[in-house]
This record gives C-alpha cells, sequence and structure tokens, in this order.
C-alpha cells in the first residue's frame, strides 16, 4: 500500500509538478537570454515570440485547473464513500439483527430423540432471546428519540466530538479545560447549552455504548448456548442409544432426562442472574458518572467562587505582590549565580579530565609509534639478512675489468648512431596543442561551469549542447557524448 502511494505520488508530480517547474525555468532562461541580447544589443539566436509563450502559459493554468477540479470531484466522492462504510458500521447500532427473530439454524436441525428436550431448549433460547430483544428495542427508541447531532449542526457538533475526546479521562480539571476550549472554538454557543449539548452527548453515547455491551452479550450467551444445546443433545442421543441396548432398564433412562432437564434449568438460571448482574453493573457504572460530573460542577463552581475572590483582592494586593516578585527576582538572580559558580567548577573539572584523555591518548600515540619504529627495525633487519642470503658474488673477471664500459663507448662515438635510432619515438603524434585545445569555446564554459562547481546541474546538461564548436565537424565525425 505504501509503495503504490508513492508510486502514485510520483506519478502526480511527473505529470503536474515537473512540467510546471520545467516551465517556469525555461522562462527564466529566455528572459536572461532576452535581458542578455537586448544590453549587449545582439541578434538572438532563437526566435522569441511573447504570445506564444503566454498562450502556453495559459494552456498550462487551464490544465491546472481542470485537474484540480478533478481532484476536487474525487476527494467528494471518497467523503461520500467513507460516509457510506461509516453509515454501514454504525447500521447494527441502529438497527435490531434479525438473528435475535429466529431460531439458530444448528438447533433446528439438530436430530433430538426426545422431542420435548428439544421443545424445552427451543423456548429456553426464545426466551432469553425476547429479554434481550426488548432491551434492544428500548435502547433503538432511546436513540431515535435522540438526534445523532444533539440539535446542533454537523460540523459544531463534530468540533464537539473531538475536542472532547482530545482530553483522555484520568487528566486533572479536565471538565474545565475543555470547557474553556469549547467556548474558544464556539463562542457563540452560552455555558449553558455547552453543558445541556454535553448531558445529551454523554446521554447518546452511554445509550449507544449499553446497545453494543447488548449485542456482544446476547452473541456471547448465544454461542454458549448453542455449544451447550449441542452438548445437551449429543448427551441425550448417547443416552437414547444406551435405551435402546438397555431396553429394561427404563428407570434409569428417567433419571438422565430428570438430569438433562435440571442442566437445562440451572443453566438458565445461570443466564438469568448473569443479565440481572450486567444490568445492576451497568445502572451502577451510570450512577457513578452522575456523581462523578455532579462534582466537578460542584468543584467548578467553588473553583469559580475563588476566582471571584482572587479578582476583588487583586488591588488591594497588587503593590504587595509586586515586592514579592521583586524578592523573588533577586533570589533567583543569587540562585543563578551560585549556579553559575558550580558550572564554572564543573567546567573546569570536565576540561581537567579532557586533558588527563588527551594525555592519555598522546601516551598511546608515542607508545605505538615506539612499537611501530621497533617494528620497523625488526623488519629492516630481517631484510638485510634475506639481501645478505640471496646476494650475487660476482666471479674475477680481468679482461672485463681492463675493456671499455658503454659510458668511455659513448664518449668516444661507439655505437652512438645505433643509441640515437633506439631513443627515437616509434610513431608520429598528428594532435591538437593546448593553444588550440583552450580557444575552444566549449572547454572554456565547461571548466568555468566546473569552478564554479555547477558542471552537474540540468542548467549545464542543457547549455552545453547547445554550443556550437569553432569548426563545424565532419557529418562522419559527429559527437554523440551530449546525445545520450
Amino acid at each position: 500500500m505504501i509503495m503504490q502511494l508513492s508510486e502514485e505520488r510520483e506519478q502526480f508530480k511527473s505529470r503536474t509538478v515537473h512540467p510546471i517547474w520545467q516551465l517556469r525555468n525555461d522562462l527564466k532562461q529566455r528572459i536572461s537570454e532576452l535581458n542578455y541580447h537586448m544590453s549587449h544589443q545582439s541578434q538572438m539566436q532563437h526566435d522569441f515570440d511573447p504570445e506564444r509563450i503566454i498562450e502556453e502559459v495559459e494552456f498550462v493554468k487551464e490544465q491546472q485547473q481542470a485537474l484540480i477540479e478533478q481532484l476536487s470531484e474525487e476527494q467528494q466522492a471518497l467523503e461520500k464513500e467513507l460516509k457510506a462504510c461509516e453509515a454501514q458500521v454504525l447500521s447494527p447500532l441502529e438497527v435490531v439483527p434479525w438473528a435475535l427473530t429466529e431460531i439458530p439454524q444448528v438447533l433446528q436441525e439438530a436430530e433430538c430423540p426426545y422431542a420435548d428436550l428439544k421443545y424445552s431448549l427451543i423456548r429456553e433460547y426464545e426466551q432469553f432471546t425476547e429479554g434481550y430483544l426488548a432491551k434492544l428495542q428500548e435502547s433503538s427508541q432511546q436513540t431515535k428519540e435522540m438526534d445523532s447531532n444533539c440539535s446542533w449542526s454537523e460540523e459544531e457538533h463534530w468540533i464537539f466530538h473531538v475536542i472532547i475526546n482530545q482530553h483522555p479521562q484520568d487528566l486533572p480539571n479536565r471538565r474545565s479545560i475543555y470547557f474553556d476550549m469549547l467556548s474558544k472554538h464556539l463562542p457563540h454557543k452560552p455555558r449553558q447549552e455547552l453543558i445541556s449539548h454535553e448531558n445529551l452527548y454523554y446521554a447518546h453515547r452511554f445509550t449507544k455504548d449499553q446497545r453494543v455491551a447488548l449485542l456482544e452479550s446476547w452473541t456471547r450467551y448465544r454461542k454458549d448456548f448453542i455449544l451447550k444445546a449441542i452438548m445437551t443433545i449429543t448427551e441425550a442421543c448417547s443416552a437414547y442409544e444406551t435405551e435402546i441396548f438397555l431396553v429394561n432398564d427404563r428407570i434409569k433412562q428417567q433419571e438422565i432426562c430428570t438430569e438433562l432437564k435440571k442442566k437445562v434449568t440451572q443453566w438458565r438460571a445461570h443466564q438469568e442472574e448473569a443479565a440481572r448482574l450486567e444490568s445492576s453493573i451497568a445502572a451502577r457504572e451510570r450512577e457513578q458518572r452522575k456523581q462523578r460530573e455532579k462534582h466537578e460542577r460542584e468543584r467548578d463552581k467553588s473553583r469559580r467562587a475563588d476566582e471571584k475572590e482572587k479578582i476583588q483582592k487583586y488591588k488591594a494586593e497588587k503593590q504587595q505582590a509586586w515586592e514579592e516578585l521583586q524578592k523573588r527576582d533577586l533570589q533567583r538572580l543569587e540562585q543563578l549565580r551560585k549556579i553559575m559558580a558550580q558550572q564554572a567548577e564543573k567546567d573546569k573539572e570536565r576540561v581537567l579530565y579532557r586533558q588527563q584523555l588527551l594525555e592519555k591518548r598522546l601516551l598511546e600515540k608515542k607508545e605505538w609509534a615506539w612499537l611501530e619504529e621497533q617494528e620497523e627495525e625488526e623488519r629492516q633487519r630481517r631484510l638485510e639478512a634475506l639481501r645478505q642470503q640471496v646476494a650475487v658474488i660476482a666471479e674475477f673477471d680481468p679482461v672485463r675489468m681492463m675493456s671499455d664500459t658503454k659510458a668511455s663507448k659513448a664518449r668516444l662515438g661507439i655505437g652512438i648512431e645505433e643509441e640515437f635510432l633506439l631513443q627515437r619515438p616509434l610513431f608520429q603524434l598528428h594532435t591538437y596543442s593546448e593553444q588550440q585545445i583552450i580557444s575552444d569555446p566549449r572547454i572554456r564554459i565547461e571548466m568555468a561551469l566546473r569552478e564554479a562547481g555547477l558542471h552537474q546541474t540540468m542548467y549545464a546538461k542543457e547549455i552545453l549542447p547547445q554550443i556550437s564548436p569553432p569548426k563545424p565537424p565532419r557529418k562522419d565525425m559527429e559527437s554523440t557524448v551530449f546525445k545520450k
């Protein structure tokens, strides 16, 4: 997904951004050439047509406007898809599931040898489903009676929702903080209306949470009931098979049936007790939330009273506050001086420590240098011993010793022609001189760009192929270096 987004981004740049930047650079280059030729009163190499350039710019603007409109349409389509997905996700919270009103297919298709047992299981499922269905219908009625935006516009309700969710539950003075932020973002809303909207918002959210909890509880209980019902039917089938082989043991069969019914009744009692416990827990949580909101309102009320008293005492305590501030500033200045003195001592210790480390490193370098010198001397001794082992000992040759040397023969001119022929070059070179190479404007411009550090830029790549050589090349000797 990330690679696809990056590829789409690069494709968007190559189609939209890069042509605009290329057009911008082209216009800058043309304007600079025009200014240069106007200042030097020379003829431009290429024709400069302002009307054609303006038409090209207008065409690019129209393309960009069409692209922006297309992107806007795509944005609106994506927003509609997101809203549709949100409606599909939230639809189970607004509508009672159809699965609540029908018996599971597994329970219907299960083969039970005892019809009354299967009927009791189905009846038990219908009874606890009716209880959940009544609660869900009550919750749905409450949700329908409440407006999803709590009588506000969608944008204002979204701002309210985002600001409240930005503050965690364990934040101190959470309610007063997000009320201050709400008053800044929604200044046209009075405080009493914000409090009323807050109560409606929490009531609507509590109803949705309660509905989700009911659906999750029903799904969990339905799964447990189906599992236990299948186990009960399996046990009944096993008991029936046992009955086939033990026809005479009718008393034992009745005991098994009684035990199975007892298990179903016991499981039903457990389910009812669990449902009552969940209802009581939800009621206690609701009461606890109300108490917490009441305490927060009381704290806000007491805080506002304290703030009013502080405002009334402000004028009387202004001079005293100024003196205390002056005193605190002096104390802070003294503390800063002490801290700076302590920091200076620490800096001295740090400098001393760094100096010791430097001396230690210098000593280690000297030791390494001495070791390397010792190793070099040892290597030279080994090399000298090796040279002595492989040294050539010439034999005694008095004739060679008394004969002329090559240097003496060269001074006398013996063999000088042969040496002259050997020292001549093997081939004659035909090339350009240094002056001819430097006179080429392409070489001079490339050297100037290289000195300025611009020889690898797009400007250099565009301008170097446009420079013509001093002498037009032959058709069979045309260079293709800048055409790659």
